[in-house]
């Protein structure tokens, strides 16, 4: 779908919606995406019925929201093109980034134990995204038995993620939680089939100190740091992975970075 098929809007929540004209053209058996997103086991007349239950709607436009902190839970989403950041409101009112989250990956998951979300999504950038009425989608994994297996498996890895972010802000220093997070990033755009040291970073450095716990200007001088040691080649958002095992090592906290 075009990126200027709907005009620029921000902060505005958008509601699940009829699928576009453009949507049309792209369905789970095309989609480039679908090994990532989709059980494996699943046939196509099974896909089939998955794409059914699936809502298209426009684009996101950067800063508009797909969800709110405590609105009814409807749907899980699953991001098609672009990036989304989740976030929660602390009680003093302050922004907490608790998730980034790129093609193929999905979320909204949040809201599935007490029907509200938990925390809210906004994207990073122009964004594509599936809604899946959450449901149809217990009414299909009904007849699908797959299919409920892999959401299962999607919640667990949400579970999985929590617990290493909390391991990570608890004990890590703040080279260890930079090159975590480079390296989480690199290994997702490898499953997606694109390089995996050579990426664009589509969240801002003030998200990255916010959601790592770092101040902005901690994540400025990490970033150089790793760009004088020649572990990474850094031109603003642009990443090139020089080596991956110096990486590993200061992440593993193995190096003295």
């Amino acid at each position: 779908m075009s990126a200027h098929s709907a005009p620029a809007q921000t902060e505005i929540h958008t509601p699940a919606a009829s699928r576009c004209a453009h949507d049309f053209q792209v369905n789970c058996n095309n989609c480039r995406l679908n090994t990532i997103c989709l059980p494996l086991a699943l046939d196509i007349a099974q896909v089939e019925q998955l794409d059914r239950i699936i809502q298209r709607s426009r684009p996101l436009q950067k800063g508009e929201h797909l969800y709110r902190q405590d609105e009814d839970f409807q749907s899980v989403f699953a991001v098609r093109a672009g990036s989304v950041k989740a976030y929660s409101i602390t009680d003093n009112g302050q922004e907490q980034v608790t998730g980034f989250y790129l093609p193929g990956e999905v979320l909204g998951m949040d809201g599935i134990a007490k029907n509200r979300h938990a925390s809210s999504a906004r994207a990073m950038e122009t964004s594509s995204i599936c809604e899946i009425p959450f449901e149809k989608l217990g009414e299909l994994s009904l007849r699908i038995p797959s299919l409920q297996k892999h959401f299962f498996q999607l919640m667990s890895q949400e579970i999985s993620d929590d617990q290493r972010l909390l391991t990570l802000l608890s004990k890590n220093s703040a080279d260890q939680r930079v090159a975590a997070l480079l390296l989480s990033i690199s290994a997702r755009n490898k499953r997606r089939q694109l390089s995996a040291a050579n990426f664009r970073l589509p969240m801002s450095r003030t998200d990255i100190g916010n959601y790592l716990g770092l101040t902005v200007e901690t994540v400025s001088r990490v970033f150089s740091r790793f760009q004088k040691m020649g572990v990474l080649g850094v031109d603003n958002k642009e990443i090139s992975i020089v080596d991956v095992e110096a990486l590993r090592a200061v992440a593993d906290g193995s190096e003295n970075a």
